[in-house]
């Protein structure tokens, strides 16, 4: 086995001792450190959050250790927000295949999202229960940001020079005209409430169940295309670090992701995230539950927090996103590094699972030889598991025996998710 730099395949596995060692030389840039706050006015009790700072990509290896924080806002009840509070981090780490070091790690990230959303959707909605949930999702390892989200809660990107970009989609059928388009056709009809004498009013919503979001976690009563998908943006941090903004709607239905991040420059997290709800409640008052994360990546070497704005705001935006291919030499990564851009890793938001899991021959195989369903991880006997691009229009140019697979259960999700059967009736 390969224990060298060069790429492995997912399945190897590597002793730990070489894993951790080679994790020690491959740290050479020291790690930011990570502040946080978090703050919420609550209305009506929907709003759940989720920080935790001790996670270990290798257990008992502190210099694996990375951070996730989640803001859950849930409707129709607080059941999914608290169900996907508990259950969501477990079911995107398992979909991770084991063994692996901290790039392919985090290539791996983006695949193990989408499963585990999808996973913690499926097991809410078995439970019958009727409340829904928006999620965005937030991983921070050193300097690599990943998010992934579905409903309107938002994550913004303030960096110094005071520029700011959005990290994740808002999936609200009122604004994203491609959502709406996809829910349509999938089965889903797309209006505003009609009140007595005909008149139309407040957002466009999905019916049944009159919901205004396009994406959630739960909600069985509104249709099966209303999708757990989650869009993944992933990018990675100059030395200069920056500050993340997450939040809940009732902080963005008052502020532009601007005004969010003018309002609490120059204060410390805790105190950034009490002065972002103070805004939004001075904004609009409080007529939704109202939660705010701030997390600031901070250089090893400067703890102070982030600069005051700047006195006036140059045209060309100090923040550029720049792509790379997947197996771009260090260096670029230094000299973009030094000048201070923002390196966009992957961006995803596609609502077709096929898409999302991609190809993979070896994806899903245990070391056994058999196959574990790649969304909800039961073992797979050969002949049990579908192939999730059969009868799937990316197939062209694949093989419907070609992985990932699903098991039969996640099939029909698929198959409801895109319109191909109706919403809730079981295939044999």
């Amino acid at each position: 086995m390969a224990s060298g730099e060069g790429r492995r395949h997912r399945h190897d596995l590597v002793p730990l001792a070489a894993l951790i060692s080679r994790e020690m030389k491959n740290e050479k840039m020291e790690k930011p450190t990570v502040r946080y706050g978090h703050a919420a006015q609550s209305r009506k009790g929907e709003d759940y959050f989720l920080i935790k700072t001790d996670c270990q990509r290798v257990p008992g290896n502190p210099s694996s250790t990375f951070s996730v924080f989640a803001i859950f806002d849930g409707h129709n009840g607080n059941a999914a927000a608290i169900f996907t509070r508990e259950h969501l981090l477990s079911h995107v780490l398992s979909a991770v295949p084991r063994g692996l070091g901290r790039e392919e790690w985090l290539q791996a990230l983006p695949r193990a999202l989408v499963a585990g959303f999808v996973k913690t959707d499926k097991e809410f909605q078995s439970r019958g229960e009727t409340s829904g949930t928006t999620a965005t999702f937030v991983i921070v390892d050193a300097w690599t940001v990943t998010v992934a989200s579905v409903g309107d809660s938002r994550c913004i990107l303030d960096t110094q020079g005071g520029a700011v970009s959005t990290l994740t989609v808002d999936h609200r059928l009122e604004e994203n005209v491609e959502e709406r388009e996809r829910v349509t056709a999938s089965g889903g009809e797309v209006g505003r409430l009609s009140i007595v004498g005909g008149a139309e009013i407040g957002p466009l919503r999905c019916w049944p169940g009159g919901l205004c979001l396009s994406r959630s976690i739960g909600d069985m009563d509104v249709g099966e295309f209303i999708v757990p998908i989650p869009y993944v943006k992933q990018v990675k941090l100059s030395n200069a670090g920056g500050r993340l903004i997450i939040a809940s709607d009732g902080i963005w239905d008052a502020l532009s992701s601007e005004m969010a991040a003018k309002s609490c420059r120059g204060l410390p997290a805790e105190l950034a995230a009490r002065q972002v709800v103070k805004e939004a409640l001075r904004t609009r008052g409080l007529k939704d539950d109202t939660t705010c994360i701030v997390v600031d990546i901070i250089p090893p070497d400067n703890s102070i927090q982030p600069l005051p704005p700047p006195k006036k705001q140059n045209k060309l935006r100090a923040l550029l996103f720049r792509k790379r291919s997947r197996d771009s030499a260090n260096k670029l990564s230094k000299k973009l590094s030094a000048v201070g851009i923002v390196e966009e890793l992957f961006e995803e938001g596609s609502a077709m699972l096929a898409e999302r899991l991609g190809n993979d021959d070896s994806a899903g195989q245990t070391t056994s030889g058999l196959f574990t369903c790649a969304v909800c991880q039961v073992d797979l006997a050969p002949s049990e598991g579908i192939s999730v691009h059969a009868g799937s229009i990316f197939s062209t140019s694949t093989k419907p025996w070609q992985g990932p697979f699903l098991c039969a259960d996640c099939r029909n999700k698929k198959d409801a998710m895109e319109g191909k059967r109706p919403s809730g009736v079981k295939v044999a």
